[in-house]
């Protein structure tokens, strides 16, 4: 294991050195910060038989989850050389199709009781050592909504918690940070996973040790809305997301708002969810945050009309750097991060 993440102050260090070290763009300080993507499909498989046809990829005319698995990683160290030092992964992915009504799909490393699925967690092991080798750290999402449905409740949930948690701790990977769930405010159903309780999901997360270590984790919020107070006291560094808000001068506040929060202390920032680009302009919502001091994260999908090029959340997923719109994202990541 040759990757480990840390906290100090509002920054993040890898290794015992903060990341980019020394870097500032254009007068913005970089040194610090994580600049990712949202890959929250890369160990996507779907067990409901009725919806995973809805997935065959274009060439072959089926699904396959381990090629998709395997095309990711083949990917990382492009991303890599392109200034990305972190990356979104979740164990209940997010939308197939960028946005979702209804979720009939079946999308989960977990089973109803909260214990674990080997071949889910086979695909994120393989991921977390090809990070690791690679210096890069992965952000692991545990739940999603629309997907929680599968719970027997409330304990199973925090059954969940408690065997994904023990099972990082003891890949021994150090270059993790842990999102309880996408979006804590929107759509939920099982009471633990709401604004008002989630913070002692995290909690639990942060209570479980092996040999002495423990992982470093928040939850993250919908677009445009600021963390709670509890959640904000509690949480290891700040998940915010930029989705809806085409103003620049929108995440610039959102950023200034979250670090007035009650129960707010020095801890890092960071927007690992933004579906707005312009990157070709002198303004947009990942200079918007660098400006703030916070690391941003490219969330694309495919929207309509569009081709198996685009999108990194649409299933399947081309992982290549194949459309104008992802290679407008990591041609000014590697320009931020002076790779």
């Amino acid at each position: 294991m040759s990757t480990e993440i840390s906290i100090e102050g509002e920054g993040f260090l890898l290794n015992g050195a903060p990341t980019y070290a020394g870097r500032s763009w254009q007068g913005r300080k970089i040194e610090g910060l994580l600049l990712n993507t949202r890959m929250v499909q890369a160990t996507f498989d779907d067990l409901n038989s009725d919806t995973v046809e809805q997935w065959a990829y274009p060439d072959t005319g089926t699904w396959d989850a381990d090629r998709n698995t395997s095309e990711f990683i083949a990917m990382l160290p492009q991303y890599k050389a392109h200034g990305v030092l972190a990356f979104t992964i979740n164990l209940q992915g997010g939308s197939p199709y960028g946005y979702s009504r209804e979720q009939p799909w079946v999308n989960s490393a977990f089973r109803a009781d909260g214990s674990l699925i080997p071949a889910f967690m086979e695909r994120l092991g393989r991921i977390l050592r090809a990070a690791d080798d690679l210096g890069m750290v992965v952000i692991v999402g545990y739940f999603y909504f629309g997907q929680e449905k599968i719970f027997d409740g409330g304990a199973a949930i925090e059954a969940a918690v408690d065997n994904a948690t023990r099972w990082l701790l003891s890949s021994g990977h150090r270059n993790l940070l842990i999102e309880i769930n996408n979006e804590c405010n929107v759509q939920y159903l099982q009471p633990v996973l709401v604004p008002e309780n989630v913070h002692e999901l995290i909690e639990r997360v942060q209570k479980i040790t092996h040999a002495g270590r423990r992982l470093l984790v928040g939850t993250s919020y919908g677009g445009r809305r600021v963390p709670g107070p509890l959640v904000t006291q509690v949480s290891d560094f700040m998940l915010i997301h930029g989705n809806g808000e085409s103003n620049p001068d929108g995440i610039r506040k959102l950023v200034r708002d979250t670090r007035a929060v009650e129960g707010y202390s020095p801890k890092p920032v960071l927007i690992n969810e933004d579906d707005h680009f312009d990157f070709d302009k002198p303004d947009n919502n990942f200079v918007a945050a660098i400006d703030e001091y916070a690391s941003w994260g490219f969330f694309d999908y495919r929207m309509d009309g569009e081709t198996f090029d685009e999108g990194y959340q649409s299933v399947p997923v081309n992982w290549g750097i194949s459309s104008g719109r992802k290679k407008g994202f990591f041609n000014l990541s590697r320009e931020i991060a002076g790779v």
